[in-house]
C-alpha cells in the first residue's frame, strides 16, 4: 500500500491548520482567512459549505475592521477633525457662533422693579431737554408757513404736546397716591385702621381730580362734547344696518 508524501498531507491539513479550536465539526468554524491562500479558501468551502463559510469571512471581517474613531475637539472653539474619507456637507458650522440673545429692559428681572418716582427724579434731566426741542420745533413751523415739511413739524409738535400732557396727568396721579398713603399712615399712628382704597376707587378720584382741574382751565365742555362724539361713534357701531 502507498504511503502519502509528507508534502501531500500537508496541504490536506492546510485547512484544518488554520481552523482554531480544533478540526471542523459541524459547529460555526473558527478560522483567521486572512492568512489563507486562494486555493485553501476554496477547499475549505467546499469542506464547509457557503453559508458557514460566508460566515466566517464576514466574522473575520468584522473583527478586523477598526473601529470608527469619534471626532474629538482639544478646544471647543476649535473646529471639529473630521476624517478625509467622510464626505464632508455642503452647509456646516465650522465654529460655533455664540447666539446673541436680546435683553428687554422692561421685562427682565435684572433690571429690578419699575419705580415711577424714582424713574422720574432719575431721567429729570429729559424734561429740559424735551422743553428745548419744542422750542426749536415751533421756530422751524414758523419758518415753513406751507407744504409737506410743515404737515410733518405739526404732527410733530402735536406729538410733544400731547406727552407733555400724559406725563402731567402721571404725574398727578403720582401726587394723588402720594396724599393718600400719608394720609393712611396719619391715621394709623393716631390708632385707626387704615383702609386700602381699590384700584376702581382710584381711578374715581383721579377722575374727580381731572374735572377740577379741567373746570379750572375753562376747558371742560370742550372736552365733554368730544366724549359725547366718542361714545355716539361707539354706539353707532352696534346699531344694526339699514336695510334700505
Amino acid at each position: 500500500m502507498l504511503k502519502a508524501s509528507p508534502s501531500a498531507k500537508a496541504r490536506a491539513e492546510g485547512p484544518r491548520r488554520a481552523v482554531k479550536g480544533g478540526d471542523v465539526t459541524g459547529d460555526r468554524p473558527k478560522a483567521d482567512a486572512s492568512d489563507m491562500s486562494f486555493e485553501e479558501l476554496l477547499r475549505l468551502q467546499s469542506q464547509v459549505g457557503s453559508k458557514a463559510y460566508k460566515q466566517l469571512v464576514a466574522g473575520n471581517s468584522a473583527k478586523t475592521r477598526s473601529p470608527r474613531q469619534p471626532a474629538c475637539v482639544a478646544d471647543k472653539l476649535r473646529p471639529l477633525e473630521m476624517s478625509a474619507k467622510v464626505r464632508v456637507p455642503f452647509l456646516r458650522q465650522v465654529v460655533p457662533i455664540s447666539k446673541k440673545v436680546a435683553r428687554d429692559p422692561r421685562f427682565d428681572d435684572l433690571s429690578g422693579d419699575y419705580n415711577p418716582e424714582v424713574f422720574d427724579k432719575t431721567y429729570q434731566f429729559l424734561n429740559d431737554i424735551r422743553a428745548k426741542e419744542k422750542q426749536l420745533v415751533k421756530k422751524q413751523l414758523k419758518k415753513h408757513r406751507s407744504g409737506e415739511e410743515r404737515e410733518k413739524l405739526q404732527q410733530l409738535l402735536q406729538r410733544m404736546e400731547q406727552q407733555e400732557m400724559a406725563q402731567q396727568e402721571r404725574k398727578q396721579q403720582q401726587e394723588l397716591r402720594l396724599a393718600l398713603k400719608q394720609e393712611r399712615r396719619a391715621l394709623a399712628q393716631q390708632g385707626h385702621r387704615p383702609y386700602f382704597l381699590k384700584k376702581s376707587e382710584q381711578r374715581q378720584l383721579a377722575l374727580a381730580e381731572k374735572f377740577k382741574e379741567l373746570r379750572r382751565s375753562k376747558k371742560l365742555e370742550s372736552f365733554l362734547s368730544r366724549k359725547r362724539r366718542r361714545n355716539a361713534g361707539k354706539d353707532r357701531r352696534h346699531l344694526p344696518l339699514s336695510t334700505e
